[in-house]
């Protein structure tokens, strides 16, 4: 502990896109926001195995800015080591974590006995990172808050969730401690998302946590539903398998509702479309549940989901890798790093009449990264499969705001922060979004390191 000095340990999310963990000190008590799995390349995943930085059970609450598991992953294994404190998370966040961390410790459980069965792994015993049942037991530390409503963590601590949209229940996190201010973006989403409402505009903040997946990037201009539209349309053609792989969380959804419009305009041909996620199939139910969160109207998820079929036990997913096309399959995961879409890529990946789309953005070290940048050959459950299929990246489906983007929305701002810390970003990214900032705005920035310790009196 450091005393009345309010402290900001960077825990994760530095120096990639993935696990992110922030650990705020104030007046004796520890607050974690966010508590990610770190994702994509093995030096990143081992330190998922590492002991945690601090002593779980020193930590006095958790505070999550929305569902995916690179920002809520870790959760189960922190409550399994000995953090007893609440989780406080928007009710959007803590319904769709009902779906993703029992399947994450499931799919945990999975990759294990195969690492087991097939001697692929150097441990002996091969032990899940942790299990399902570790995180049905997580969830029962969520405690729902509303969003704009005052949370306290002990007399340290005020929060309060702001919308982010990106997905449902996301939210930027406004915390104060003593004097100091401090915010946290979360995963930022779009202006201009069909699906989702807009982020919050920024407020005045004494030191700013900014994501940076796309700072050095802009998304296409162009039309995103006539590029899905042209690959659909040219693989059907050749009476192949669409592929498309879709987190299965606020992607599949958008996915599903460009699908269906562009149906109804005839831009497509009218060819099956399978939902294979059961998560998918469930989150949209909870989507439904909140109106006030996204801009979809009654009628249009009715149309979205008359017009996929529904494919949740795994007999079914089986035959649709035996079905061939033309058809379109959409499934997770959305990096390739598990799930249904794996089992569907050996079956058709290797046929060049298919195609693989990737519908958003690929942390480096994944499989959906690797087809992004050119290599045809991946390997799957222990062996290498060769991908002769076309593959196309739908950069135009992102739910991330774009480096303009970010700009514009910390233009918002009415005063500059004293310091923001440009993370959650391949190291590229945060750097350029940090040049960006520094010039454009006029503002003070850093990229900070894995694990550095600042002081929020005095920042730098």
């Amino acid at each position: 502990m450091v005393g009345n000095k309010a402290v900001l340990r960077f825990l994760g999310a530095t120096d990639t896109v993935t696990g992110s963990r922030y650990l705020v000190e104030y007046q004796g008590t520890r607050l974690l926001v966010d508590c990610g799995l770190f994702q994509g390349y093995k030096r990143l995943r081992e330190r998922n195995r590492r002991p945690f930085p601090v002593p779980p059970s020193e930590i006095d609450a958790v505070l999550l800015t929305h569902a995916h598991l690179d920002h809520t992953g870790y959760l189960p294994l922190l409550v399994r080591d000995g953090f007893r404190g609440p989780v406080y998370s928007t009710e959007g966040t803590r319904e769709l974590c009902r779906l993703l961390l029992p399947d994450s410790g499931h799919l945990q459980e999975e990759e294990a006995r195969h690492a087991e069965h097939t001697g692929s792994s150097i441990h002996d015993p091969v032990l899940p990172l942790y299990t399902a049942l570790d995180a049905t037991r997580s969830l029962q530390s969520f405690r729902p808050v509303d969003f704009d409503s005052p949370v306290h963590v002990g007399d340290a601590f005020e929060a309060v969730f702001v919308p982010a949209g990106h997905i449902l229940g996301a939210a930027q996190i406004h915390l104060r401690a003593g004097q100091q201010s401090i915010h946290f973006t979360g995963d930022l989403g779009r202006a201009d998302d069909p699906l989702m409402n807009p982020p919050r505009p920024l407020e005045a903040v004494d030191v700013l946590v900014t994501e940076s997946t796309y700072g050095n990037r802009k998304h296409p201009t162009g039309d995103a539903g006539k590029e899905l539209a042209d690959v659909v349309s040219r693989t059907a053609k050749r009476g192949g398998v669409v592929l498309i792989a879709a987190f299965a969380v606020g992607r599949a959804e958008s996915l599903l509702l460009q699908l269906a419009r562009l149906m109804r305009k005839r831009a497509i041909p009218e060819i099956p479309i399978y939902l294979n996620s059961p998560m998918a199939i469930d989150a949209s139910y909870i989507y439904q549940q909140h109106p006030e969160e996204h801009r979809l109207k009654p009628e249009e998820f009715k149309a979205m989901y008359q017009l996929a079929r529904m494919t949740r036990s795994v007999d079914d997913s089986k035959l649709l890798s035996l079905r061939g096309g033309p058809m379109i399959i959409i499934s997770a995961s959305g990096m390739l790093t598990g799930g249904r879409i794996l089992h569907h890529i050996e079956a058709y990946g290797g046929d060049a009449n298919n195609a693989v789309v990737l519908s958003g953005y690929q942390a480096g070290g994944t499989r959906g990264a690797a087809l992004a940048a050119g290599t045809r050959e991946v390997r799957i459950y222990g062996h290498d499969v060769r991908i002769r299929a076309e593959v196309v990246q739908l950069e135009g489906f992102s739910a991330h705001a774009d480096s303009d983007a970010i700009i514009r929305w910390m233009h918002t701002a009415p005063q500059a922060p004293r310091m923001s810390y440009v993370t959650h970003g391949e190291p590229e990214a945060s750097e350029a979004l940090r040049l960006r900032i520094k010039h454009e705005l006029g503002w003070k920035a850093r990229v900070p390191e894995y694990l550095e310790t600042v002081f929020l009196d005095n920042p730098h």
